[in-house]
């Protein structure tokens, strides 16, 4: 018997509900998932995959589509008031987003869509209906796990509500493949989910490398407005307990004591973000209480080509997080040629080469976190090798390559007869 023809994947739909491509990475939800999102949807474009991303519309003045790029097309999905609602709300907005995405499909010809691509557990549930009406494929990916984060949660911190935990789970459950950013986040899904190993495919996040390069660091601080002879320590993300910035702040206060480092400036690039009522004015308090309010610099997110500017312009970067699916900060940090200075947790064993491209911290008491930054600031020979060597590290990780793995594993996926199993 002749084997089947094989089957191209020309289509997906890629749902994102909760937080757009088109958001400011760094404030709100928006980080890493969304940079993941529009990057790899645009390098399928390019390989010949039309794309349609579905989000939730917060504003009435949104065009209900809108061009990404060539080939890709997000559509703003009506549920729920015009207005950002935090992630705790949207469990109840699922109904009108699953109607929302079956809607838009309904206007197409039968069979439009060869795969769904899931982003974050609420998605996966909006595509878990979506995947069986229309009886194609599943892939999801976490990027963050309930389990993950409630084990390694900073003080004070909300712990992730059990509806998260249980709808992870059934996504684990029913998927015909799981993405994981890592190895690290493969073993969490088969530890904590008891999910299929064979149903893993491991595909790292990327960099943009036309954006994220080595440049002059005299030239940045210029552009930046940095004085040239501060040692400059930056973090870049959203400002809530789970990135732990107050670990960067607490370094700092203890390097000032400890030799007097007036020179020591911390910047501090992102928004306020979560529910835990912890953000950049209980940050400032804590700067301000620990006698360092001068030398903490606060600035709204960036764009990508002003935030290549500031990694350049520092002499560390500082990613503290008590977890990271991946840590997509320390790369672009890295393909700049700034050393980092990271939490020895979950993806960034990957985005970090440890002592090669960076250095990692285990635990966030602020004296270790300050004698690993210290060194750095009094080695520079040092912070020159680890800055050449993460741009040799981070040039392994494009978002080229991130989406040729992704295509590869769309086509698996589609070409197997296990992956439509789970669908009657």
């Amino acid at each position: 018997m002749p084997p089947a023809p094989r089957r191209e994947v020309r289509r997906i739909a890629v749902l994102s509900v909760h937080t757009s491509p088109l958001d400011q990475p760094g404030v709100g939800d928006a980080g890493g998932l969304n940079v993941y999102v529009a990057q790899t949807a645009k390098h399928l474009a390019r390989a010949g995959v039309e794309v349609d991303i579905f989000t939730r519309a917060t504003a009435s003045s949104l065009e209900m589509t809108t061009a990404l790029g060539d080939g890709v097309t997000v559509h703003h999905i009506d549920a729920g008031p015009y207005q950002a609602l935090p992630k705790e709300d949207l469990p109840a907005q699922l109904c009108a987003l699953t109607a929302g995405v079956l809607r838009a499909e309904s206007a197409r010809p039968a069979g439009w869509y060869d795969l769904i691509h899931s982003h974050y557990w609420l998605s996966g549930h909006v595509g878990w209906l979506a995947a069986e009406r229309w009886r194609v494929p599943l892939v999801h990916t976490m990027h963050t796990m309930a389990r993950v984060k409630n084990n390694h949660l900073a003080q004070g911190d909300t712990p992730e509500p059990g509806i998260r935990a249980i709808g992870e789970q059934q996504l684990v459950d029913i998927a015909s493949r799981l993405v994981a950013n890592t190895d690290d986040e493969a073993r969490d899904l088969v530890t904590l989910y008891a999910a299929d190993p064979q149903r893993i495919s491991v595909v790292n996040p990327g960099v943009d490398l036309d954006v994220f390069h080595p440049g002059s660091r005299t030239l940045a601080r210029t552009a930046m407005g940095f004085a040239p002879d501060e040692h400059l320590l930056l973090f870049v993300g959203r400002v809530q307990p789970h990135k732990a910035p107050d670990v960067l702040i607490r370094a700092a206060a203890e390097l000032r004591r400890r030799n007097g480092a007036a020179k020591v400036r911390v910047v501090v690039c992102g928004g306020a973000s979560g529910s835990s009522g912890y953000g950049p004015a209980e940050l400032a308090a804590t700067a301000s209480s620990l006698g360092i309010a001068d030398a903490v610099t606060w600035m709204p997110p960036r764009t990508a080509a002003d935030l290549a500017l500031l990694y350049r312009a520092a002499d560390v970067v500082v990613v503290p997080s008590h977890s990271e699916s991946f840590g997509l900060v320390a790369l672009e940090a890295q393909a700049c040629g700034t050393p980092v200075v990271a939490a020895a947790v979950g993806g960034l064993h990957t985005a970090v080469a440890d002592g090669v491209s960076g250095v990692l911290v285990h635990g966030h008491d602020a004296s270790a976190w300050a004698e690993a930054i210290g060194g750095l600031l009094d080695d520079a020979p040092r912070r020159a090798t680890l800055g050449e060597a993460g741009v040799r590290h981070a040039s392994r990780f494009s978002w080229a390559t991130t989406s040729q793995r992704l295509l590869q594993v769309y086509q698996e996926t589609v070409q197997s007869p296990v992956a439509l199993a789970t669908l009657p």
